[in-house]
């Protein structure tokens, strides 16, 4: 690449020039039509009802709820059925679903599909230690005979549901997985294939490696969604570009800063992104927030839930350090407001917040997998998933959307 090419410039420095009419088509999974071509990423205790509905209404795109596990789903789980809820307000409805029994798999999907689901997204990707030591999660696409299986089961009992699946590069450097993951979800009937541009050993750390993106665009006939690093509307714009991927799947970046989707509806149309709120304007939406939460789980848990949102909203504004603490322990909503207060509400959105990492942890780590594991990757025997209340109840919390 020579110097001039915009792949070699640092994140947040790619040209920023809105899309010219025609440049970018709607994203097609299956019968759903989905313009812009923008996607929320599941998040585990992020993209819940509440936030979904505040991310919609300020623009169009697809939102999918955070990772429901199978087990959990077909044991009645009072938490776990209610995340899968859908609302009369939400079309397309979309569900991640997490599974590695084919069988929990299959019956789970015609369960939600009878329930009225849209779609169905499948996770393939989470890197947290407790999955992967169980073969579940980024584990999965190691062995592609049981990626097919499970894919196959989702396909087969979705019926005119479009299901994709969601996956990360690899484990790690030395054991790269996205091609094979790609040839079985074309094979096996599934509509897209999204893919977080880092191995599971990368977790969220350095820069996604968009290259993978591409190459897997390259290699496949199904629609590409590409994940990793879309912090602002032209991070989007600059992916698709480069890649050739069909749409863009947006995680941390929209952490705090749902107005993203607005700005990302607007720079597909071909037009000069609103400037972020200030703070006053951010209360607003925090009220609003708070009002969702508590209204789908009552004012303790609510607020409770509220608590991390009230750092992520205030992150980078002058003076919101000192009232962190306070804001972490908040039990009503009259007294985060109280404390929102203290901020004067003419304050600018910082421009330093804009790319700040509000969730994940950094770093990198050795991925655990289960005991020779790799021994035969031809095997296609479901590994062990939870099973009881308790193990399912510790699973779901642990899960992350890749």
């Amino acid at each position: 690449m020579s110097a001039a090419d915009p792949r070699n410039l640092p994140p947040g420095s790619r040209p920023r020039r809105p899309a010219s009419p025609g440049e970018f088509a709607p994203l097609r999974i299956g019968p759903l039509v989905v313009d812009p071509p923008v996607v929320l990423a599941p998040m585990a205790g992020v993209t819940n009802y509440p936030f979904r509905a505040l991310c919609r209404e300020f623009g169009a795109g697809l939102y999918v709820s955070e990772m429901i596990t199978a087990r959990g789903y077909l044991l009645g789980n009072k938490m776990t059925r209610m995340l899968a809820a859908g609302h009369p307000d939400e079309r397309p409805r979309s569900v991640q679903v997490y599974g590695s029994d084919p069988v929990d798999v299959g019956e789970m999907v015609k369960q939600l599909v009878a329930d009225g689901v849209d779609h169905v997204d499948m996770n393939f990707g989470c890197p947290v230690p407790k999955v992967t030591r169980n073969g579940g999660g980024s584990a999965i696409p190691v062995k592609p005979r049981l990626l097919s299986r499970l894919v196959r089961a989702a396909v087969k009992n979705a019926g005119d549901v479009p299901v994709t699946i969601k996956v990360r590069k690899g484990i790690d450097d030395r054991l790269i997985t996205f091609p094979d993951a790609g040839r079985v979800a074309e094979s096996e009937g599934a509509s897209a294939i999204g893919l977080h541009g880092r191995t599971a050993a990368e977790l969220y750390s350095g820069h996604a490696d968009w290259s993978s993106i591409t190459e897997l665009k390259q290699a496949v006939s199904i629609p590409v969604l590409g994940n990793g690093d879309i912090w602002e509307a032209w991070d989007a714009l600059a992916m698709m570009r480069e890649t050739g991927c069909d749409g863009v799947i947006v995680g941390r970046g929209c952490l705090g800063r749902p107005w993203l989707f607005r700005e990302l509806a607007q720079v597909f149309r071909g037009e000069e992104p609103d400037p972020p709120p200030g703070m006053g304007e951010i209360v607003a939406i925090m009220d609003r927030h708070a009002d969702l939460l508590i209204e789908a789980f009552g004012e303790d848990h609510g607020m409770r839930q509220m608590r991390k949102w009230c750092h992520w909203y205030t992150k980078g504004f002058p003076g919101s350090a000192r009232l962190r603490g306070d804001l972490a322990r908040v039990e009503t909503k009259a007294r985060m407001l109280e404390l929102l207060g203290e901020i004067d509400p003419a304050t600018p959105f910082p421009p330093n917040a804009v790319r700040a990492n509000r969730a994940k942890r950094g770093g990198t780590q050795r991925v655990k997998l289960p005991e020779g594991y790799l021994d035969d990757l031809d095997d296609d025997t479901p590994p062990k998933s939870p099973r009881s209340p308790e193990e399912i109840a510790a699973w779901e919390k642990a899960l992350s959307g890749g």
